[in-house]
């Protein structure tokens, strides 16, 4: 695979950018890329979430373009936050579908993990320039579209949980006015249940849930919080580690969309995603619709 350290020309701010190794060969060819915007969490730095969520380990499998920025803000901690932030994800789209070309890029997905998963949903509900163009979100323990407990403490050290660990999970109290596919992906200890309906699957008439093959990790994932080590909770998250996940999809959606949710067995929210079960997720985003590019 290609990695490099590309810059957003407009603002100067870099981002790690990764693409299979013929890209720049094949993309105005017949091999379509999937391009996936991964946007890391509240506390944390692009390089720490291209580790979480590797989907960088799998770009010249399945064709995928992944673009990893960090969020400039840094008080009280690094968010994404503000006009600043929205036009350097505005930028690093825009760069993306013009190295390769529109045509090139079958689907365009937002990823995100905690507040990158707000800042996902944010952009989804507020902003046209991103509406018009998502095929489709992953939800990496950054809310899901209809209800979820989750438990009372949650971050380390804070009587009670965390309001923005406990807001990345609540309910949205309305519905996206856009159309996508969407996956939601949790650690069990992040929720004290997860419903077997979907608002986002009626949306689309899909059929009742249905439990997939488990999906069994025997490697760890690659990064957890080093700097709670010792000291967290089970919801926030221990040591990488190998594990399983339950795959529960809702079939037969309108237009092939593809919604499901994913349930980590033992896991939390800091320890990073295992390689199988990370190419499940990429599995699922592959074989969902897109064309929005093409349509522009």
């Amino acid at each position: 695979m290609g990695n490099s350290t590309a810059v957003d020309e407009k603002t100067g701010r870099k981002f790690l950018l990764d693409e299979p190794d013929d890209a720049s060969t094949t993309a105005n060819q017949a091999a379509p890329l999937v391009f996936l915007l991964n946007l890391h969490g509240g506390g944390s730095v692009g390089a720490w979430q291209r580790l979480y969520f590797p989907a960088c380990d799998y770009s010249n499998k399945y064709r995928l373009v992944i673009a990893t920025p960090s969020a400039a803000t840094k008080k009280p901690f690094r968010h994404w936050a503000g006009d600043a932030d929205d036009e350097h994800l505005h930028n690093i789209v825009s760069h993306v579908f013009e190295r390769y070309g529109a045509q090139a890029i079958r689907a365009f997905w937002l990823v995100g993990h905690s507040q990158g998963g707000m800042t996902s949903s944010r952009l989804l509900a507020r902003d046209d320039f991103f509406k018009q163009r998502v095929d489709g979100w992953l939800s990496l323990s950054g809310g899901r579209i209809g209800p979820v407990e989750v438990p009372t403490v949650f971050f380390p050290g804070a009587p009670p949980a965390l309001p923005e660990a406990v807001a990345a999970r609540r309910s949205r109290s309305t519905m996206l006015d856009c159309d996508l596919s969407f996956i939601f992906a949790t650690g069990q200890h992040e929720v004290v249940s997860l419903p077997d309906t979907s608002p986002w699957a009626e949306k689309y008439g899909a059929s009742p849930r249905v439990r997939m093959p488990d999906v069994i990790d025997e490697q760890p994932g690659q990064i957890h919080d080093t700097l709670r080590e010792g000291k967290s909770t089970i919801a926030w998250g221990n040591l990488p580690r190998p594990g399983t996940a339950e795959v529960y999809v809702y079939p037969n959606a309108r237009d092939g969309r593809v919604i499901a949710d994913i349930v980590r067995l033992d896991k939390g929210h800091t320890e990073g995603l295992e390689p199988k079960i990370t190419e499940a997720l990429i599995q699922l985003i592959v074989s969902a619709p897109g064309g929005k590019a093409q349509q522009r």
